[in-house]
């Protein structure tokens, strides 16, 4: 038994401004790591934007097969975003200064600085509250639902960075998924000591298929959106020899299906495409098990729990080597990284390992299961319980 599983239980409140029903990484990741910590025998609160405006309270809610108290502050649809909503920044304030003096809790844990991770740090500090936080955004990667212009969009990314800086600094501990992200959050604020924390999973929720494939099938897994680039992917398809009959599926939805749905329809592919649409967790494991080669083309990843999840499944990876996903995608043992954007050197990688022997591919298969194991969900909790209670701070 570790140390942390021997100390008295802690009242933990995550803020969480994208959350359950989100379908988004860090949503995952907060659902994850809280259900994680109700397991563990801790007293989880978690405070995240309400699924319709006329609700607002404290909720029992399963999440990720656990009970926990969800207090849902009444929120206003984004709607240039096909799912965001956000609590209203003057009302969150008074939100969180109630919250607190009723659940009083020993640490808050923040999941982004914007409208409730915001006030819950600053209302959290006035009352001498641990707060730990992660980062999950770049605002780079709003600019799409912003409708500003150029000029305006700079102005943006730089006020964005600013607000970040003045929420972290309130916290006692940062972290982020990947070291390459806790570098990129460095230059862009006067933080310093970033910790790189991998969201987890747990690897044996997956399954992976090690017998010869029958058919080539491609997989993405994700949102639908502007940042994932799948537009790269199809432009790559035509590309690739007739004879490997190579068929693409796209798991999630977003704003950009029909978009993407023409731009098939355009390539001569769309008889080899297949939009899911929203699918179960049992579903989305599914895909991943009968896929072939998990593929993503993606820029702004911090981590990528989807291409962790491919991994878990056994699938051997082709990535952009862009931000995070070369910190999961060794190139050559697992799978290959291509130029972002270069759909002809994506379609080269794709064709490199459909074109294995039977042995080369389960060789890439394995290393995919052996490289997921760092990024096992105990390793991620034992280290937000040490941060927690300030134990990784002594050290």
């Amino acid at each position: 038994m570790s140390t942390t599983d021997r100390q008295a239980p802690l009242r933990i409140l995550q803020g969480c401004d994208t959350f359950s029903p989100d379908v988004n990484g860090a949503a995952r990741f907060a659902e994850r790591l809280s259900a994680g910590l109700v397991q563990r025998g801790h007293d989880v609160h978690v405070v995240a934007p309400s699924k319709r405006h006329s609700q607002h309270g404290s909720f029992v809610e399963t999440i990720e097969g656990e009970q926990m108290t969800v207090h849902r502050w009444a929120s206003w649809r984004w709607y240039p975003h096909d799912w965001l909503r956000f609590v209203l920044p003057w009302r969150a304030r008074g939100y969180a200064r109630t919250l607190l003096d009723r659940v009083r809790p020993d640490v808050i844990h923040i999941q982004s600085h914007i409208v409730i991770g915001r006030a819950l740090a600053i209302e959290g500090a006035k009352r001498g509250i641990r707060i730990v936080a992660t980062n999950h955004v770049m605002p780079e990667n709003v600019l799409d639902f912003t409708l500003l212009p150029e000029k305006a969009k700079r102005l943006f990314v730089r006020w964005g960075w600013n607000a970040a800086d003045r929420v972290l600094r309130l916290a006692s501990a940062v972290t982020t998924p990947t070291r390459r992200a806790a570098d990129f959050l460095e230059r862009n604020t006067h933080r310093r000591g970033v910790r790189p924390v991998s969201c987890g999973l747990r690897a044996s929720d997956y399954t992976a298929d090690l017998t010869p494939r029958t058919a080539n099938t491609l997989v993405f897994v994700g949102r639908v959106t502007l940042e994932k680039e799948i537009d790269v992917i199809l432009r790559a398809i035509p590309r690739l020899d007739a004879d490997l009959d190579v068929h693409f599926t796209v798991v999630g939805d977003g704003d950009q299906r029909k978009h993407l749905e023409k731009l098939a329809a355009d390539l001569g592919i769309s008889d080899r495409v297949e939009f899911t649409g929203r699918v179960s967790d049992a579903e989305l494991r599914a895909h991943l098990t009968s896929a072939s080669v998990f593929t993503i083309a993606s820029i702004a990843e911090l981590q990528s729990i989807a291409t962790m999840e491919a991994m878990a499944s056994g699938l051997p990876i082709v990535a952009a080597n862009a931000m995070a996903l070369p910190h999961l995608v060794h190139d050559g043992e697992n799978g290959y990284l291509f130029q972002a954007g270069n759909d002809r050197e994506l379609a080269s990688c794709i064709t490199r390992v459909l074109r294995q022997t039977p042995e080369e591919y389960l060789r890439m298969q394995r290393a995919s299961l052996e490289a997921v194991t760092v990024h096992d969900i105990d390793r991620t909790l034992d280290t937000f319980e040490e941060l927690y209670r300030g134990e990784a701070d002594a050290r």
